[in-house]
Protein backbone atom coordinates (compact mmCIF):
# COMPACT_ATOMS: atom_id res chain seq x y z
CA UNK A 1 0.00 0.00 0.00
CA UNK A 2 1.38 3.39 -1.02
CA UNK A 3 0.72 6.10 1.56
CA UNK A 4 1.43 9.81 1.83
CA UNK A 5 1.30 11.92 4.98
CA UNK A 6 0.16 15.55 4.96
CA UNK A 7 1.16 17.00 8.32
CA UNK A 8 2.92 20.23 9.31
CA UNK A 9 4.05 19.11 12.79
CA UNK A 10 7.36 17.28 12.44
CA UNK A 11 6.96 15.12 15.55
CA UNK A 12 3.39 14.14 14.68
CA UNK A 13 4.41 13.25 11.11
CA UNK A 14 7.36 11.18 12.33
CA UNK A 15 5.24 9.38 14.93
CA UNK A 16 2.56 8.66 12.34
CA UNK A 17 5.11 7.36 9.86
CA UNK A 18 6.66 5.02 12.44
CA UNK A 19 3.28 3.68 13.54
CA UNK A 20 2.13 3.00 9.98
CA UNK A 21 5.30 1.12 9.07
CA UNK A 22 5.18 -0.82 12.31
CA UNK A 23 1.53 -1.82 11.83
CA UNK A 24 1.81 -2.40 8.08
CA UNK A 25 5.42 -3.36 7.22
CA UNK A 26 4.58 -3.79 3.53
CA UNK A 27 3.41 -0.16 3.27
CA UNK A 28 5.49 2.42 1.46
CA UNK A 29 5.52 6.09 2.50
CA UNK A 30 5.70 7.99 -0.79
CA UNK A 31 6.19 11.35 0.86
CA UNK A 32 5.49 13.68 3.78
CA UNK A 33 4.17 17.17 2.97
CA UNK A 34 3.53 20.05 5.35
CA UNK A 35 1.46 22.48 3.29
CA UNK A 36 -1.41 22.78 0.84
CA UNK A 37 0.96 24.03 -1.85
CA UNK A 38 3.39 21.12 -1.52
CA UNK A 39 0.58 18.57 -1.38
CA UNK A 40 -1.15 19.88 -4.49
CA UNK A 41 2.14 20.00 -6.37
CA UNK A 42 3.01 16.41 -5.42
CA UNK A 43 -0.44 15.00 -6.16
CA UNK A 44 -0.55 16.83 -9.50
CA UNK A 45 2.51 14.91 -10.67
CA UNK A 46 3.49 11.29 -10.24
CA UNK A 47 2.49 10.70 -6.60
CA UNK A 48 -0.38 8.18 -6.71
CA UNK A 49 -1.19 7.06 -3.15
CA UNK A 50 -3.60 4.34 -2.11
CA UNK A 51 -4.23 6.17 1.16
CA UNK A 52 -3.59 9.62 2.62
CA UNK A 53 -3.18 10.53 6.29
CA UNK A 54 -4.02 14.22 6.46
CA UNK A 55 -3.92 16.89 9.14
CA UNK A 56 -6.53 19.65 8.79
CA UNK A 57 -4.64 22.71 10.05
CA UNK A 58 -1.60 23.11 7.80
CA UNK A 59 1.00 25.86 7.61
CA UNK A 60 -0.84 27.66 4.79
CA UNK A 61 -4.49 26.97 5.64
CA UNK A 62 -7.05 24.20 6.01
CA UNK A 63 -6.32 21.02 4.09
CA UNK A 64 -9.83 21.02 2.59
CA UNK A 65 -8.40 23.52 0.09
CA UNK A 66 -6.46 20.63 -1.46
CA UNK A 67 -9.73 19.00 -2.57
CA UNK A 68 -10.75 22.24 -4.31
CA UNK A 69 -7.55 22.35 -6.35
CA UNK A 70 -7.07 18.70 -7.29
CA UNK A 71 -9.16 15.54 -7.51
CA UNK A 72 -8.29 12.98 -4.84
CA UNK A 73 -9.57 9.49 -5.60
CA UNK A 74 -8.10 7.51 -2.69
CA UNK A 75 -9.50 7.30 0.86
CA UNK A 76 -8.31 9.81 3.46
CA UNK A 77 -7.77 9.42 7.20
CA UNK A 78 -7.91 12.79 8.92
CA UNK A 79 -5.67 13.27 11.98
CA UNK A 80 -6.33 16.50 13.85
CA UNK A 81 -6.55 18.12 17.27
CA UNK A 82 -9.89 19.70 16.37
CA UNK A 83 -13.26 17.93 16.39
CA UNK A 84 -15.41 20.59 14.68
CA UNK A 85 -14.46 19.56 11.14
CA UNK A 86 -15.90 16.05 11.22
CA UNK A 87 -18.72 16.70 8.75
CA UNK A 88 -16.37 18.38 6.27
CA UNK A 89 -13.93 15.49 6.66
CA UNK A 90 -16.48 12.82 5.78
CA UNK A 91 -17.58 14.89 2.77
CA UNK A 92 -13.95 14.88 1.57
CA UNK A 93 -13.46 11.11 1.13
CA UNK A 94 -12.73 10.70 4.82
CA UNK A 95 -12.94 7.11 6.05
CA UNK A 96 -11.85 7.90 9.61
CA UNK A 97 -11.36 10.91 11.88
CA UNK A 98 -8.56 10.47 14.41
CA UNK A 99 -8.13 13.02 17.17
CA UNK A 100 -4.68 13.99 18.41
CA UNK A 101 -2.87 12.87 20.42
CA UNK A 102 -3.48 9.63 18.54
CA UNK A 103 -2.51 6.20 19.83
CA UNK A 104 -1.26 3.04 18.18
CA UNK A 105 -4.81 1.63 18.53
CA UNK A 106 -6.28 4.66 16.71
CA UNK A 107 -4.00 4.21 13.70
CA UNK A 108 -4.48 0.43 13.70
CA UNK A 109 -8.27 0.94 13.64
CA UNK A 110 -7.99 3.42 10.77
CA UNK A 111 -5.87 1.00 8.72
CA UNK A 112 -8.32 -1.80 9.48
CA UNK A 113 -11.21 0.28 8.12
CA UNK A 114 -9.30 0.98 4.91
CA UNK A 115 -8.53 -2.73 4.46
CA UNK A 116 -12.19 -3.64 5.00
CA UNK A 117 -13.30 -1.10 2.39
CA UNK A 118 -10.78 -2.48 -0.08
CA UNK A 119 -11.96 -6.06 0.52
CA UNK A 120 -15.59 -5.01 0.16
CA UNK A 121 -15.09 -3.44 -3.27
CA UNK A 122 -12.97 -6.37 -4.42
CA UNK A 123 -15.70 -8.84 -3.46
CA UNK A 124 -18.70 -6.93 -4.74
CA UNK A 125 -19.13 -6.64 -8.47
CA UNK A 126 -20.89 -3.76 -10.17
CA UNK A 127 -24.68 -4.18 -10.14
CA UNK A 128 -26.51 -5.50 -13.17
CA UNK A 129 -27.62 -2.40 -15.06
CA UNK A 130 -30.82 -3.98 -16.43
CA UNK A 131 -31.90 -5.12 -12.96
CA UNK A 132 -31.03 -1.71 -11.55
CA UNK A 133 -33.18 0.09 -14.11
CA UNK A 134 -36.03 -2.34 -13.43
CA UNK A 135 -35.86 -1.53 -9.72
CA UNK A 136 -35.84 2.18 -10.43
CA UNK A 137 -39.02 1.84 -12.45
CA UNK A 138 -40.78 -0.06 -9.69
CA UNK A 139 -43.19 2.05 -7.61
CA UNK A 140 -41.44 3.10 -4.41
CA UNK A 141 -43.13 2.50 -1.03
CA UNK A 142 -44.44 5.59 0.67
CA UNK A 143 -43.49 6.49 4.22
CA UNK A 144 -46.05 6.23 6.98
CA UNK A 145 -47.61 9.66 7.59
CA UNK A 146 -49.19 8.91 10.99
CA UNK A 147 -49.44 6.32 13.77
CA UNK A 148 -52.61 5.12 15.46
CA UNK A 149 -52.11 5.10 19.24
CA UNK A 150 -54.20 4.18 22.29
CA UNK A 151 -54.00 5.88 25.67
CA UNK A 152 -56.43 6.55 28.53
CA UNK A 153 -59.07 4.42 26.82
CA UNK A 154 -58.94 6.60 23.70
CA UNK A 155 -57.58 6.15 20.19
CA UNK A 156 -55.88 9.01 18.39
CA UNK A 157 -53.49 9.51 15.46
CA UNK A 158 -50.08 11.14 15.74
CA UNK A 159 -48.57 12.67 12.62
CA UNK A 160 -45.13 11.20 11.94
CA UNK A 161 -43.67 14.69 11.45
CA UNK A 162 -44.65 15.48 15.07
CA UNK A 163 -42.69 12.53 16.49
CA UNK A 164 -39.31 13.39 18.00
CA UNK A 165 -38.13 9.83 18.55
CA UNK A 166 -39.08 6.20 19.14
CA UNK A 167 -37.41 4.05 21.77
CA UNK A 168 -37.62 0.63 23.42
CA UNK A 169 -38.27 0.14 27.12
CA UNK A 170 -38.99 -3.25 28.67
CA UNK A 171 -39.25 -4.67 25.12
CA UNK A 172 -42.09 -2.24 24.27
CA UNK A 173 -41.76 0.43 21.60
CA UNK A 174 -42.62 3.95 22.72
CA UNK A 175 -43.39 7.02 20.63
CA UNK A 176 -42.44 10.47 21.97
CA UNK A 177 -43.73 13.68 20.37
CA UNK A 178 -42.14 17.11 20.29
CA UNK A 179 -44.77 18.10 22.87
CA UNK A 180 -43.28 15.42 25.17
CA UNK A 181 -46.35 13.20 24.93
CA UNK A 182 -45.59 9.50 25.08
CA UNK A 183 -47.49 6.52 23.66
CA UNK A 184 -46.91 2.78 23.40
CA UNK A 185 -46.92 0.96 20.07
CA UNK A 186 -47.55 -2.66 19.19
CA UNK A 187 -44.88 -2.71 16.47
CA UNK A 188 -41.23 -3.46 17.11
CA UNK A 189 -38.69 -0.70 16.62
CA UNK A 190 -37.42 -2.53 13.55
CA UNK A 191 -40.90 -2.52 12.02
CA UNK A 192 -41.29 1.19 12.77
CA UNK A 193 -37.93 1.93 11.13
CA UNK A 194 -39.15 0.25 7.93
CA UNK A 195 -42.34 2.35 7.92
CA UNK A 196 -40.84 5.83 8.37
CA UNK A 197 -38.66 7.80 5.97
CA UNK A 198 -34.98 6.94 6.27
CA UNK A 199 -34.26 10.51 5.25
CA UNK A 200 -36.11 11.79 8.32
CA UNK A 201 -35.34 9.11 10.93
CA UNK A 202 -32.10 7.40 11.89
CA UNK A 203 -31.60 4.29 14.06
CA UNK A 204 -28.81 5.59 16.30
CA UNK A 205 -28.60 2.31 18.23
CA UNK A 206 -30.76 -0.70 19.12
CA UNK A 207 -32.93 1.34 21.48
CA UNK A 208 -33.52 4.64 19.65
CA UNK A 209 -34.85 5.88 16.32
CA UNK A 210 -34.63 9.68 16.11
CA UNK A 211 -36.11 12.42 13.94
CA UNK A 212 -33.61 14.72 12.20
CA UNK A 213 -35.59 17.74 13.42
CA UNK A 214 -35.15 16.60 17.03
CA UNK A 215 -31.36 16.64 16.96
CA UNK A 216 -29.83 19.57 18.82
CA UNK A 217 -26.09 18.81 18.83
CA UNK A 218 -23.45 16.07 18.94
CA UNK A 219 -20.19 15.71 20.81
CA UNK A 220 -17.39 13.21 21.22
CA UNK A 221 -17.74 10.64 23.99
CA UNK A 222 -15.59 7.89 25.48
CA UNK A 223 -14.23 5.09 23.27
CA UNK A 224 -14.67 7.21 20.13
CA UNK A 225 -18.44 7.17 20.40
CA UNK A 226 -20.70 10.11 19.53
CA UNK A 227 -23.15 11.52 22.07
CA UNK A 228 -26.31 12.83 20.41
CA UNK A 229 -28.41 15.42 22.24
CA UNK A 230 -32.01 16.10 21.29
CA UNK A 231 -34.07 19.23 21.85
CA UNK A 232 -36.15 17.22 24.35
CA UNK A 233 -34.80 14.89 27.01
CA UNK A 234 -34.43 11.15 26.53
CA UNK A 235 -34.49 8.54 29.32
CA UNK A 236 -30.93 7.50 28.45
CA UNK A 237 -27.88 8.95 26.73
CA UNK A 238 -28.00 8.51 22.97
CA UNK A 239 -24.66 7.01 21.99
CA UNK A 240 -23.51 6.03 18.51
CA UNK A 241 -20.64 3.57 18.33
CA UNK A 242 -17.60 4.28 16.17
CA UNK A 243 -18.65 1.75 13.52
CA UNK A 244 -21.86 3.70 12.84
CA UNK A 245 -20.41 7.22 13.03
CA UNK A 246 -19.68 7.51 9.33
CA UNK A 247 -23.17 6.52 8.20
CA UNK A 248 -24.70 8.85 10.81
CA UNK A 249 -22.78 11.91 9.61
CA UNK A 250 -23.50 10.99 5.99
CA UNK A 251 -27.20 10.87 6.88
CA UNK A 252 -26.97 14.27 8.58
CA UNK A 253 -25.36 15.76 5.52
CA UNK A 254 -27.77 14.16 3.02
CA UNK A 255 -30.59 16.63 3.24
Amino acid sequence: MNIIIIEDEFRAAKSLQNLILDLKPDAKILGVYDSIEMSVEALSKDVKPDLIFMDIHLSDGLSFEIFKQIEITCPVVFCTAFDQYMLDAFKSKGVDYVLKPFSREDIAEALRKVDELKKFFQKNELPDLEALLKNINQPQPTSKSSFLVFKNQKYTTILTENIAYFYIHNEITHLVTFDKEQFQLTQSLGQVAEQVSDKQFFRVNRQYLVNFKAIKEMEHYFQRKILVKLIIETPEKLLINKEKTHSFFTWLEDR
